[in-house]
């Protein structure tokens, strides 16, 4: 199985920081950007299977940062963090296509276990898809029989 690839994208440094040490220290892979156009870049140049996005940023704001992911990189898991959530900015957006949303300062181990349960359900719908391509490349006995009776 793939290995878990996360990008924390947050405007305060320090949350970057602390929190990418916490993930590296647990054998995470991570990378950072400290606004949603840096993190539009770096999307366009890795592979990443959940983002984990902060809602109010100058700039493109999280909801905005989320509608693009969601365009572009429709397969990637994003939870949205907060440090100032109201119930619109929760139901905008998991409407928006958001997985989950967690509040600031949260716990790494919550924290964690919500990226992890992210990840599973990205690697279940790449699964799906991967059998629906094979199974359009397969020929059912059906399919086989009747062009041998041609």
């Amino acid at each position: 199985m793939e290995k878990l690839k996360l990008m924390l994208v947050d405007d305060e440094e320090r949350f970057l920081e602390t929190t990418k040490k916490l993930l590296t220290k647990a054998g995470y892979e991570a990378l950072t950007a400290s606004s949603g156009e840096e993190s539009l870049e770096l999307l366009g140049m890795h592979t990443v299977h959940v983002v984990v996005l902060d809602v109010k940023m100058p700039g493109m704001d999280g909801l905005e940062t989320l509608k693009k992911i969601k365009t572009l990189y429709p397969l990637t898991e994003v939870i949205m963090l907060t440090g100032h959530a109201t119930v619109e900015d929760a139901v905008d957006g998991m409407k928006s296509g958001a997985s989950d949303y967690v509040m600031k300062p949260c716990d790494i181990n919550d924290l964690l276990g919500r990226v992890e349960e992210a990840f599973r359900r990205r690697m279940g719908i790449e699964e799906r898809i991967s059998m629906a391509q094979a199974r359009s490349y397969v020929k059912s006995p059906r399919e086989i029989l009747r062009q041998k009776a041609e």
